[in-house]
Formats: structure tokens, sequence, C-alpha cells
């Protein structure tokens, strides 16, 4: 099957179409005086069905698309974006750029990626999929996976849904440098979150797939049994005693600390000096086993891309080697704001992957840590981005003698990033693939658990 013929079936508009605006859009800027011009040309649909106690909750059906024109004229930057397709809406749109480009301030850092780092040739990465469900089998499919939750435990009294969703979208980037690239991508996904109930204690968990292929989802079943497993679980959670121990980040959610360092070494951070990783290249930030690799090129990838949004080419590389950082995040502005080389960065990140030489399976890991927190849920936002400070409320489990003992509740876990970080005595090898950023559990040595 072709994927590309296939997606200009379903699109509303062929991909030829896409690239044609964006033509276009380049030489009403060029007539209108820019010196430089970049564009983002897209669109996209997606289908959602929620099943709640085996009945149709919602059904959600969106086609979105959408153009935006970044101009430059001289070191002056203007952006103008619309939803219209039509010509006198684009060609509206780039005077709308033009005029704002005039009266904005030189801007030194301003302009597009340097001529020779674009991407030229680059790799088919398989990263659409279409799903042809229709809202009809959407909903057995989701009917199914709910009935698998309530059947994972008799104490599931009561369901927030299961939701089957389908996301697929197109999208061409273009610059006066002669550089056009795109092609359609997908995002496909199926979640369910399910109510326990015991006497007086109600809990609530959940479980989720995401993949670019629907084959790839694990089994309407597998995430009901999880979702209702894990909610049965937590039931008869307690409060413990303040206490400094291990703590274990279960895979789900290890890979938010991968999030944390990858913002600190984002250009933005970097320049506004509001990171707590300041000039931190060649410095020893991680345990030394810890490795942290980009691989923006895994066919199928959540995070794959050919090239990030200023269209430099991308490519795969060693972030943390031996715990020691190696490289930013950098766009082609931040880039020349901290007087260094893009990292094809501008967007965001690509498949981060973090790992050690010996990565161990999750009972291990309990073994290892002995007695300790495990924790499967975090709550709010408490991280400050300039000292590394770390401060979240958690859920979870306590492990005693190297066992699950029982489910804890309302209390915050704390500690500073760059302590956590060279923290890290094992990662495990139960990955969970859900975004840009992996990782199995992560145990970290020490932190401080404030209960009662």
């Amino acid at each position: 099957m072709n994927n590309l013929l296939v997606s200009d079936s379903r699109f509303s508009y062929p991909l030829s179409t896409l690239q044609q605006i964006a033509r276009d859009i380049l030489m009403h800027a060029k007539q209108g005086g820019a010196t430089a011009c970049e564009t983002n040309v897209s669109d996209g649909f997606g289908q959602t069905v929620t099943v709640r106690q085996d009945a149709v909750e919602t059904i959600e059906y969106n086609r979105d698309k959408g153009l935006s024109v970044t101009v430059y004229i001289g070191q002056k930057r203007g952006n103008a974006s619309t939803s219209d397709f039509s010509p006198q809406a684009i060609s509206d749109t780039v005077a709308a750029a033009l005029s704002i480009a005039r009266y904005t301030a030189d801007d030194d850092c301003a302009g597009l990626a340097d001529a020779e780092l674009l991407a030229q040739d680059y790799p088919q990465l398989d990263l659409y999929y279409p799903w042809t469900l229709s809202v009809e089998e959407a909903i057995e499919l989701a009917k199914h996976c709910e009935q698998a939750a309530y059947a994972a435990d008799k104490r599931i009294t009561n369901s927030e849904g299961a939701t089957i969703s389908v996301s697929e979208s197109q999208f061409i980037y273009a610059n006066s440098l002669g550089f056009m690239g795109g092609y359609p991508l997908s995002r496909h996904s199926m979640s369910c979150a399910v109510i326990a109930e015991q006497k007086d204690s109600k809990q609530r968990d959940y479980w989720y797939s995401v993949a670019r292929d629907a084959a790839d989802l694990e089994s309407p079943e597998m995430i009901g049994q999880k979702a209702g497993a894990r909610s049965a679980a937590r039931l008869g959670a307690r409060k413990i005693a303040t206490c400094d121990v291990p703590v274990l980040f279960e895979a789900p959610i290890a890979s938010g600390l991968i999030g944390h360092f990858a913002s600190a070494v984002s250009g933005g951070s970097l320049y506004r000096k509001s990171s707590f990783l300041l000039d931190s290249i060649g410095q020893q930030v991680f345990a030394p086993d810890i490795q942290i690799r980009e691989l923006p090129h895994i066919p199928k990838g959540l995070a794959s891309g050919a090239f990030d949004d200023d269209g430099v080419a991308t490519v795969d590389r060693k972030v943390i080697e031996n715990g020691i950082v190696q490289g930013y995040f950098l766009g082609s502005y931040s880039a020349r704001k901290l007087g260094m080389r893009t990292t094809g960065n501008a967007g965001g990140t690509h498949n981060l992957i973090m790992h050690n030489a010996a990565p161990m399976d999750f009972k291990a890991i309990l073994k290892k840590m002995h007695t300790g927190l495990l924790v499967t849920e975090l709550l709010g936002h408490g991280v400050n981005a300039v000292t590394g400070d770390y401060s979240r409320g958690a859920s979870g489990y306590w492990v005693e003698n190297g066992e699950i003992a029982y489910p804890v509740e309302e209390i915050t876990i704390a500690g500073n990033l760059k302590e956590i970080f060279r923290g890290i005595l094992a990662i495990g090898n139960d990955v969970v693939v859900r975004g840009s950023k992996q990782s199995g559990s992560v145990l970290i040595d020490r932190m401080t658990v404030a209960g009662d």
C-alpha cells in the first residue's frame, strides 16, 4: 500500500495542493518586498468516540487546516496565519505579515536556517498509517475495552469511559532558499479509566496506548484489564510518615524526568538564563552510566522527523554520554542567540531514549530498592526551572523487602533535579512508548517523601 496515495484520498486537499499554496505564499512575499520567507501549510482530521457504562457518550469528528507565514525584511520579522485557503486570504495573510515586519525592531538573530543545513534527501520514516475505522467499529472496540476493565476486578463499580481516537494530518514546510518538504502523519490511541470502590474507599486509575499504526496499539482487552487492575490495586491506600528513602518512578512517568532535562538544556531556557543547567556541556549531570540518545529516524516513531520546524535535517546524536552533557536542543534562532550551531530541534525533541548498560526487569529493581516508594502518579507542577527544585504531589505503593506492601496516597516527593539525575541507581527494561521521551522505570537513590 502506498501511504502517500492513500493520504490524497482521505484529506480535504491532496499534498500537491498544499505545495502549490506554499509556492504562492513565497511568490506573494517576494513581490511584497520580503527578503526571505518561510511557511507551513497543514491539513488534518480526527475522529474520537467515547463509551461510558456501555453506552455511547460522545462522538467527535474534526477537520482542520491552516497556514502560517513568516516574512523577513532584512532583520525584521513578521508572522501571520489563517485557516482560509482562498487566494484572497493567502494574499491578505502575506500582506499582514509584511506589515508587521515593517514595524518591528531589527533582530540580528532573525532569519532562515543556514542553507547548507537544510534537509536534502531524507528517509521515509513510515509515519502515516490510515485507520479506516467506522464509528460503529470504534464503539464496539470501546465497549470491549470498558467491559474488560469491569471484568478485571469485581470492585470496579464505575467508569470514566473508554475512548478510541483516530488522528491523521499532513503538512508542507517551504522557504525562500528553495527548500520544500512535508509528508502525512498519523497518531491513533485507545484509553480507559475506571473507578474501584470498597467500603468507603474509591480509587481511579487508567491505561492507554498510542501508536502511528493502529496495529501496534495494545488490544482493547489488555488496555481495559490494566486500567481495572490498576484501579483496584489502589484501594486501601494509606498515608505514610515523612521520610528520606529511595524512590522508583514507574516507566510511564519516568519519561518526565527526561522532559525536565530537555527543557533545561533547550535554547529558549538557555539564552534567557532561566535554567539550572546553564553552561552544562561537558559537565557530569547524570549518574556515570546513564546515556540519552536522540534518534529522529526511528520508523513509526512517535517523535520521528526528517527535518525540524526550520527545515534543518535531523541527525542521530548522543545527548548524554556516561552522564556527561554532549549537546543542547537548539533551533536556528536560539543557536544564533547562544553563538552556537542549530541541532535540528526547532519545534522540539525527537525520540529521546534514556538507558544504561544493564537495564533491569521491574522485579529486580524492586529488590534493589529493598525499602522505599514506588510512584505511579504525579500531581501538580512543582518544578522550578531556574533552581531545579522539584516538589510534586504523588501516589503509588510502599515497598518493603523488595516487595510491594500497600498503596499510599496524599504524599509529596521532593528533591533537586541535579541530585535526582546524579542519583539514578537503575533503569528498567519496561519501556512504555507514548511520546517523544522514552525510559524504563527509574530508581533514584534518595528523595524526601512528605506524608503525615
